[in-house]
């Protein structure tokens, strides 16, 4: 290590031991009680001497939530006007000039009003924590960008506000809220959660008891994960442990590039590791040859291996095959994700020769093989 990068790593130890610490509080579904017992927390930590404040919080109306409103220090919110409407979003700019030792950020996926300083509420809380700033937060489940599709085939509806998985690994405490869904139905029924009259669509949809058990379920496990990662990181590893890492074989098609980028991230969070994105640009699909959907949906795919924490690898070959085989001895690849191969006719045995030649080229390089549905 050079003197510039001995002096960079320096800088970058005081930097981190500066930053705010970040809690969140995870739910399985909206209602649970993260917004209640956030500021049943505030309250006990105001009670201790704490200067804890509210830089957003959302009650939606529930009673139970706005009791524990009053007492509590409350950063008043900024005004924007956008297209002839008067809105309101959190203030950053005041909590850093304010500088509570703690503040109460809800609504962890909110998109910000156009002209906000960033487009993501998640952003604003990077930055709060980036001033020294402790922030507890709170998000669902649903907003978590690798279990966006597990989630849509439970519920049948596509969550738009998400927040990448790194926002998470830069938590240093994730709590789950957890209840039974029956619990969970009877608070619905009560109005503890929504309005009367919207009680009777929520039950025939997101509330349904099936969905809410397997939403629970995926939310106890990514709370465990992520305990399970802290662990992982505060242990130091032994000797001769292999040690992972994901390769996500990904194309220009629309929707199957994503679920298997989703797949590489979730198993890289699971063994506290990395994952790397390829895409074999063939001649087929060269610059003066690829369409323009293509071409788009490639940028989006390259934007959500970013956002997951992953790398994007980019190279130009006739054989897809062989060149997933020297990226992965490359970049050192434990386990390969990629999709059904596509066996058609005409040149089908050729093709299933190349990949058989494939599959035992990895075998003798001990690499494990994924293939998604």
């Amino acid at each position: 290590m050079d003197r510039e990068e001995n002096v960079q790593h320096f800088l970058d130890l005081i930097k981190k031991s500066r930053r705010g610490k970040f809690k969140v509080y995870i739910g399985m579904i909206a209602g649970v009680g993260k917004s209640f017992r956030m500021l049943q927390e505030a309250h006990d930590l105001l009670d201790n001497g704490v200067d804890v404040q509210i830089g957003y919080i959302e009650t939606h109306g529930r009673v139970g939530t706005e009791a524990l409103l009053p007492g509590l220090p409350v950063i008043p919110r900024r005004k924007i006007f956008y297209k002839g409407k008067e809105l309101e979003e959190m203030d950053l700019e005041g909590i850093i000039r304010i500088h509570p030792e703690i503040v109460i950020v809800d609504e962890l996926a909110h998109t910000n009003v156009e002209g906000s300083l960033n487009e993501k509420r998640w952003q604003d809380v990077m930055t709060l924590l980036e001033e020294g700033i402790n922030v507890i937060s709170a998000v669902n489940i649903q907003h978590i960008e690798s279990v966006n599709e597990e989630v849509q085939s439970i519920s049948g509806i596509e969550v738009k506000e998400r927040i990448p998985d790194s926002v998470l690994q830069e938590a240093d405490e994730v709590v789950n809220i957890d209840l039974t869904a029956e619990e969970l139905i009877t608070r619905l029924k009560a109005g503890k959660i929504y309005k009367p009259e919207k009680v009777p669509i929520a039950l025939n949809n997101f509330f349904k008891t099936e969905n809410i058990l397997q939403l629970r379920e995926l939310a106890l496990k990514e709370v465990a994960l992520r305990v399970e990662k802290k662990v992982e990181n505060e242990v130091v590893m032994g000797a001769g442990i292999r040690h992972e890492r994901f390769l996500a074989c990904i194309s220009s098609r629309e929707k199957t590039p994503r679920r298997i980028i989703r797949k590489a991230a979730r198993l890289a969070t699971r063994y506290n590791t990395s994952f790397v994105a390829l895409y074999v640009q063939t001649p087929h699909e060269s610059m003066d040859r690829i369409d323009l959907a293509s071409q788009r949906h490639l940028l989006n795919h390259f934007k959500l291996v970013a956002e997951l924490g992953g790398e994007v690898v980019q190279v130009q070959s006739k054989d897809v095959l062989e060149s997933i085989v020297k990226v992965c001895k490359e970049k050192q690849i434990t386990t390969v994700c990629m999709g059904s191969p596509g066996f058609q006719l005409p040149g089908v045995l050729c093709r299933i020769k190349g990949y058989r030649k494939f599959v035992k080229a990895l075998a003798q390089a001990s690499i494990d093989l994924v293939i998604l549905a």
